[in-house]
């Protein structure tokens, strides 16, 4: 995520959105409206930029003071004249950078029970917003840059430091300038959106879980939910996409660029201590940084993005909290594209800016477009064409099974029936030095288990989360298990289409570690990552599985073995139609 995110800043200060200047008379113009969108009548050029320390009612630091959030204003000029704007606000770790450091190590055995200068900071965005009427707000994060404070990935410290800022917006805390004088957002309607990719979109959902005052809506594109299960899964220790070996003690210490370097050491050392890189179990330390937790206080309305192919910050992440929100009532609508870790301006961007605008015109400026009642998901296919749907994931998706029959060391099927009679049971030993592009490519293995079935006879499309329930005993006291699901195209190359992973030792609960029996067959499930796929005509679906994934779970020595019985095993998918429409495509 660290380098991802820092990518997406920096290519957020060269991209340049071209907004016609328009000189401003004698009195300023107030917003101007037009097919509900802001219209740019302001000149992105004569802005008001002055740099604030908001005060935060937390002292993470430890050093006897409040925390100080380092906030820095963009501002149409015509605010100096009395005209009152809603905020666009970014609040982000990498504004100043980050620090080269070591991730942790993988390749071990499972477990058995500096001074920095006020500079100017630009995104892509800027422009766009202060030539329509709003203000753009950048928040350094506790322990970066400016700020005050340590960070802590996801800690409550970080939470309350952002929506500080929020709370000066509104008039409810301190700021101060560097000499020290006393600054109010006088020029603010307080009416605040906060909006970013990665860190930077995860902020926004930390903010809006807490229920402030103000924040009306957030954009979080690319955005954790839960740090749990950005570094974990179901008990297994996990590495984002690209990123094996960090934790959120290694995030924190990238991040960690405050002119103080010692006085966060003690804080960062306590995050290795309590991350729990040994039992992977979930706890104290991660329900704190689970915003899900919280999703009844959110007030803000949530345009959530998300990569379909973003496997740094994966898809279970903007899908349980979208589900979540969706529960409880808060407005919501989805955009979901075919890249991975990317801001959709990149990929869109007239039609991204228009939806944009309305649903900043609407949630900011009151401006009754209609956006709210507009399809509530837009995905990209994979032929790179929109459609815009009712919700996701896609009206009449209902869960379908499929089931492994003999033959996996090579292929074996995957057929519509389970496999009948006494226990079929079929195994495979661990080897981590492998991946599973290498593992299923394979034409036979003896260290995983593929079955496939029949070349599909009509498109099929999956939306939303695929599980497999697996009768898995194993020949050690501790493995790795993991599942996926690839698309083979008649010419034998194949995709992957999701994964998932589990530590079987948390097969009761992801918090709670039961010691496995060598030998004793276990009920294990298996979420896969939440995707919207359409599998073509003539392509065959296959599920895999192996122990260790080298992309993903920690690599201990080779060896260990699993034993599927295929009697008591079944892969559930989300079809859109069902089982009517999986019997279509496969089955007849």
């Amino acid at each position: 995520m660290r380098v991802a995110a820092r990518v997406a800043v920096v290519l957020a200060a060269v991209v340049t959105l071209s907004v016609p200047a328009v000189a401003q008379a004698a009195s300023p113009p107030g917003p101007v409206f037009a097919d509900g969108q802001a219209q740019a009548v302001f000149d992105p050029a004569d802005v008001v930029r002055e740099d604030v320390w908001v005060t935060a009612p937390v002292d993470s630091d430890h050093d006897g003071q409040p925390d100080r959030v380092h906030a820095q204003v963009v501002r149409p000029k015509a605010t100096e004249l009395g005209m009152k704007v809603p905020v666009v606000y970014e609040a982000s770790p990498y504004f100043a950078g980050g620090n080269d450091v070591a991730n942790h190590d993988v390749d071990k055995e499972l477990y058995v029970p500096g001074p920095h200068a006020a500079e100017p900071i630009e995104w892509a965005y800027q422009d766009y917003f202060t030539a329509r009427g709003f203000a753009v707000v950048y928040g350094e994060s506790l322990g970066t840059g400016l700020s005050t404070g340590c960070p802590t990935t996801g800690g409550a410290n970080e939470t309350i430091g952002a929506r500080s800022v929020v709370d000066w917006l509104n008039g409810r805390a301190p700021a101060h300038d560097a000499a020290g004088t006393s600054v109010t957002a006088g020029w603010s309607t307080g009416k605040t959106g906060m909006m970013g990719v990665s860190y930077n979109g995860t902020l926004p959902n930390a903010v809006a879980s807490t229920g402030v005052e103000g924040l009306e809506t957030i954009v979080p594109i690319a955005a954790i939910s839960s740090w749990y299960e950005y570094y974990r899964t179901d008990g297994a220790v996990v590495a984002a996409g690209g990123f094996q070996g960090e934790d959120t003690d290694v995030l924190a210490d990238y991040v960690y660029t405050r002119a103080d370097r010692e006085i966060c050491r003690p804080v960062i050392d306590q995050l290795t201590a309590s991350q729990d890189r040994v039992t992977g179990d979930y706890g104290p330390y991660w329900d704190v940084r689970n915003y899900r937790n919280d999703v009844a206080k959110v007030r803000a309305s949530v345009l959530a993005v998300h990569g379909l192919n973003d496997w740094n910050v994966k898809t279970d992440q903007v899908a349980q909290w979208y589900e979540a929100l969706k529960a409880h009532g808060v407005e919501h609508k989805i955009w979901l594209h075919q890249a991975a870790h990317a801001d959709p301006i990149s990929l869109r961007r007239d039609v991204w800016l228009l939806t944009l605008n309305k649903w900043m015109s609407h949630y900011l400026y009151g401006i009754e477009n209609g956006i709210e009642e507009e399809p509530k998901a837009t995905i990209q296919r994979e032929d790179k064409s929109w459609t815009d749907e009712a919700d996701w994931p896609a009206p009449g998706t209902a869960d379908a099974s499929l089931h492994p029959w003999p033959g996996g060391g090579a292929t074996g099927t995957l057929a519509g029936q389970q496999v009948p009679g006494n226990p079929a049971v079929e195994s495979l030993a661990d080897d981590a030095s492998k991946t599973i592009e290498q593992l299923a490519d394979a034409a036979s293995s003896g260290n995983r288990l593929r079955y496939a079935s029949s070349a599909a006879t009509r498109a099929l499309r999956l939306s939303g989360t695929a599980h497999a329930d697996l009768r898995l005993s194993f020949d050690r006291p501790a493995a790795n298990v993991t599942a996926v699901l690839l698309d083979r195209a008649p010419d034998g190359s194949s995709h992957v289409i999701s994964r998932g992973w589990t530590d079987p030792q948390n097969r009761v609960s992801p918090a709670v570690t039961t010691p496995i029996t060598p030998g004793q067959r276990y009920p294990i499930r298996v979420d896969l990552m939440p995707k919207d796929y359409v599998l073509a005509a003539g392509h065959r679906l296959e599920f895999v599985l192996a122990s260790s994934d080298h992309d993903y779970t920690l690599r201990p020595r080779p060896g260990a073995g699993l034993s599927l019985d295929l009697t008591g095993t079944t892969v559930t998918l989300p079809v859109v139609g069902g089982k009517t429409a999986l019997g279509e495509a496969f089955l007849r």
